[in-house]
């Protein structure tokens, strides 16, 4: 009797997904509201943020589910500032407690970007031509550009469901 294998290997290495990484210093629901103004989504907060390990890590994401388009649009945070005390020297002679920010990265590869917009199902070039344009027309945000998410090391971290 024959054997016959199924190789599924091709099928599962790309990524489904269009990666928009936006470079902007204003705070998550101003560039929530923002985006919703210039493209025409309806991004809402998801009620608990994104969790890594286990609290030490969260991180805030806006989706919308476009009914009509089948898609899902997903806007995280790709920093967290996390504020801990630092030790204090017990022979010193003032007993100043100070405060260590930690900051951690969603996708580490990328610590210089500030938001990502990920658009689930593939869009097609105009369309990604059509999006970024409009995102670039936020007085707000520095820049915007597409990223390859096959190339990224941590694109395990960007599986929201």
């Amino acid at each position: 009797m024959a054997v016959h294998k199924l190789i599924l290997d091709d099928v599962f290495d790309e990524a489904l997904y269009t990666l928009i990484a936006i470079h902007c210093t204003v705070e998550d629901y101003r560039l929530a509201y923002l985006l919703n103004n210039h493209l025409g989504v309806r991004l809402k907060k998801k009620p608990a943020d994104l969790d890594f390990n286990n609290g030490k890590s969260t991180f805030s994401i806006y989706d919308w589910e476009d009914n009509k388009q089948q898609t899902i649009w997903s806007l995280v945070v790709n920093v967290c500032k996390k504020e801990t005390d630092q030790p204090t020297n017990n022979s010193s002679l003032f007993s100043a407690e100070s405060k260590i920010v930690q900051k951690s990265y969603l996708v580490p590869e990328y610590k210089q970007v500030n938001y990502f917009l990920k658009i689930d199902n593939e869009v097609s070039a105009k369309k990604e031509r059509h999006i970024i344009n409009n995102i670039l027309n936020i007085s707000q945000v520095s820049t915007a550009y597409l990223i390859d998410a096959n190339q990224l090391k941590s694109k395990n971290n960007l599986i929201f469901s």
